[in-house]
């Protein structure tokens, strides 16, 4: 049985951010770490982990020292926020050509920094919602210190990625107004709302989609790719005894790099797209059960991301040239070229024969 995801530990990569926000309000976070028991550790830093309740702690002790301060520490704290130690997400950022794709980044957030934190992308209207979900730290509420340091920490990169003049419609939270309320607005430049069902930032729609300055497809690329193979090198969570893939390590393996981990295995090994569920299963260390109970968690089909696996190898192949279509259909698994050719026109709206030829034409 895995545990609560409260007492699940917290990667504390952010611990030089920390630090930094601390001197900026005026004070020595050391002692503060000291008090509650957090040992820092910047040579081990990538494998630093902290629990939910206790960094909780530090952030009560911390917003106490600045409570007579000009300065609100978690909104600090959110603005020094940087990928010191994560330098790819900040490159892939960076370079995104929209912000709906710059958006991939809160996915990695929650993987690689903190479990808790859930940001999810909802369209409503004309209006675009970027929707915080904060798990609970224990028996506490997280907010309101974490959820305004999140949103400090997204304002900052949506105005440094759409111009430091973006015109946010307004920002919500589920807590009711803080004695600070006064700070909220001055320094969100934008109108906050309290008691609200849901925390949300509220912007134009039609900003998801408008071409970004710092465009660079290529280092975007590159960037991703490096992201996602340090994703698939994940260590186990704890309770499996070893590094082993076999008996039950696999269901330590986190839930949110499962779909990844397949991914890339289909990628590496394609010829596991015929070989069913179970093969992959044995691949990743997983019984077939288990893999199945984290898929449907997640909200993902097997068969699903089968398909979208041979279309991205099939695409690539047929672009490439060197197969002939009846060796592409073989190594995606197919039957035969029939049922290939009926499968890629469903997922292209064209047949593999009049994809080659289109591909050859505008090369």
């Amino acid at each position: 049985m895995s545990q609560p995801l409260h007492l699940e530990p917290i990667p504390f990569i952010t611990l030089p951010n920390w630090v930094k926000a601390a001197a900026q309000c005026g004070f020595n976070i050391e002692p503060v770490f000291r008090e509650v028991g957090i040992e820092m550790d910047l040579i081990h830093l990538e494998s630093a982990t902290v629990s939910a309740p206790l960094l909780q702690k530090v952030m009560e002790a911390c917003v106490e020292r600045t409570r007579e301060s000009p300065q609100h520490f978690p909104f600090v704290l959110g603005e020094t926020f940087a990928f010191d130690y994560l330098p790819d997400i900040d490159t892939f950022l960076a370079t995104s050509p929209t912000l709906r794709d710059g958006l991939q980044v809160f996915d990695w957030v929650r993987e690689l920094i903190n479990p808790l934190i859930q940001v999810r992308l909802a369209e409503v209207g004309d209006e675009a919602h970027l929707v915080l979900a904060l798990a609970p730290a224990g028996d506490a509420a997280p907010y309101p210190y974490f959820s305004e340091t999140t949103f400090a920490s997204i304002v900052k990169f949506g105005r440094r990625l759409l111009g430091s003049t973006v015109p946010f419609h307004r920002l919500c939270f589920c807590h009711p107004s803080p004695a600070h309320v006064a700070a909220y607005e001055a320094y969100f430049r934008a109108p906050v709302l309290f008691d609200q069902p849901q925390q949300l930032l509220a912007f134009d729609r039609a900003l998801l989609d408008q071409p970004l300055d710092g465009a660079f497809l290529a280092l975007h690329r590159q960037a991703r790719y490096r992201v996602e193979q340090r994703l698939a090198q994940l260590p186990l969570r704890s309770g499996s005894a070893s590094g082993s893939p076999s008996g039950n390590a696999g269901e330590s393996l986190p839930a949110s790099s499962l779909v990844l981990a397949i991914e890339q295995a289909f990628a590496a090994q394609p010829e596991l797209l015929g070989q069913g569920i179970e093969r992959m299963a044995t691949v990743l260390g997983l019984h077939p059960r288990t893999m199945q109970r984290r898929l449907q968690d997640e909200d993902q089909r097997y068969a699903e991301l089968q398909d979208r696996a041979r279309f991205k190898l099939a695409a690539r192949w047929l672009e490439d040239g060197r197969q002939d279509i009846e060796t592409i259909s073989e190594r995606l698994g197919f039957s035969d070229r029939r049922s290939f050719t009926r499968a890629f026109t469903r997922w292209s709206g064209t047949s593999p024969s009049a994809f080659r030829g289109k591909e050859r034409a505008d090369s």
